[in-house]
């Protein structure tokens, strides 16, 4: 009989560093105590096959691990492209059959992908790679998968929260060997409540959007000869301004704009949770909330006027908190969650008024998970 094995992956939430990511930049990001959860069994065959609540059964074949373009966008995507990555580095892969369940909701915000490329990952790792992997190493291959097999142009933040475990900072500049620095902070003992809002907004059909971002600031770094932000000082970016303007999009000016307060931000707020300055940390996560608004323009698809999710939920946070807490755009923007630190003494009310706007089980009040992707014993 074959031996059964338990893995698990966390959410991650987003705390500073709104896509900054793909610009070579800083980050501070957190798991979070939703998991996805997979019961494994070796099935010998050389297949994997996954089975998921609430989603067709499917498999990939280990004897072909190339690029299929009519899985774009699918899940079985994501595991042939991690599958592929180890056996680029040797693994000797074995088919297994996984049946899994998740409390990272797709849509969530709270990057159920990245979770279960993390999920995967671990998995090849542990049990045909002698766990040869960093938890770093695990989160650059699910990042490739997404990047190369899903066809969704990502940056490293989520998949490195979910694999590292715990709140870090991280800095891309070299995403190669991202330089991660875990952060102790105790947020209930500072008085307040980390919740994530579901705005009601669908995420589907919204990678042209997301991928419209990158696809501009990579067109302003080939002005100056360059592939990222990250390689542009920023004062020789704001010099060239006069030149720039009609050589490229102002919405790309104004979105590299953000990307460079925003790195200066997460190194802000880094330094405010080390010295305890909770006021600190939270007047910056408002500022690059308005940030993510008008510069970054992600909180609502271009042309939407009837449906504006996102930009509601925030408008509800902003007058429950009245002055009070901070609340901010949350991962990817367009669609999907909202951000918020709420005091402790307004949790109940606050999270009354969300779900009477925007339906029972919008408003999530989470901890964060110290550890990243792991076998379970």
């Amino acid at each position: 009989m074959n031996k059964h094995y338990r893995f698990s992956a966390p959410g991650r939430t987003e705390i500073g560093g709104n896509h900054t990511d793909h610009q070579h930049g800083c980050v501070l990001a957190a798991a979070v105590n939703l998991e996805t959860v997979a019961d494994v069994t070796l099935n010998n065959a050389n297949h994997i096959c996954i089975k998921s609540d609430g989603y067709p059964e499917f498999s990939v074949s280990l004897d072909d691990l190339s690029v299929h373009s009519d899985e774009v966008n699918t899940t079985a995507s994501l595991v042939r492209g991690v599958a592929a990555a180890f056996v680029q580095r040797g693994a000797k892969l074995q088919g297994f059959d996984a049946v899994i369940h998740s409390t990272v909701l797709p849509g969530s915000g709270l990057s159920s992908s990245a979770a279960f490329e993390v999920l995967i990952g671990t998995i090849c790792n542990d049990l045909f790679y002698g766990s040869k992997l960093t938890p770093v190493e695990i989160a650059q291959i699910g990042q490739w998968a997404e990047n190369m097999y899903f066809g969704k142009p990502c940056g490293l933040m989520d998949q490195m929260a979910s694999s590292v475990g715990g709140l870090v900072f991280i800095d891309f500049e070299d995403p190669a060997n991202p330089q991660i620095e875990k952060v102790s902070f105790d947020l209930a003992a500072a008085g307040y409540a980390l919740c994530i809002i579901d705005s009601g907004a669908d995420h589907a059909d919204l990678t042209d959007e997301y991928a419209a971002i990158t696809t501009e600031l990579k067109e302003l770094c080939a002005f100056f000869g360059k592939q990222y932000l990250r390689q542009i000082p920023e004062n020789e970016f704001m010099e060239a301004l006069p030149r720039l303007r009609g050589k490229v999009s102002d919405r790309a000016i104004l979105r590299a704009i953000h990307v460079y307060r925003e790195n200066e931000r997460v190194a802000a707020q880094t330094t405010a949770l080390k010295a305890g300055a909770i006021d600190t940390f939270l007047q910056l996560c408002k500022e690059s909330g308005h940030s993510s608004w008008m510069y970054l323009q992600n909180i609502c698809p271009t042309g939407a006027v009837q449906n504006q999710a996102v930009g509601f939920a925030l408008a509800l946070c902003d007058t429950l908190l009245n002055g009070r807490g901070a609340y901010r755009v949350h991962g990817g923007g367009f669609a999907g969650t909202v951000q918020a630190f709420v005091p402790v003494d307004m949790l109940d009310q606050f999270k009354a008024n969300i779900e009477s706007n925007l339906g029972q089980g919008s408003c999530h009040v989470l901890n964060i998970r110290p550890y990243g992707g792991i076998r379970v014993q």
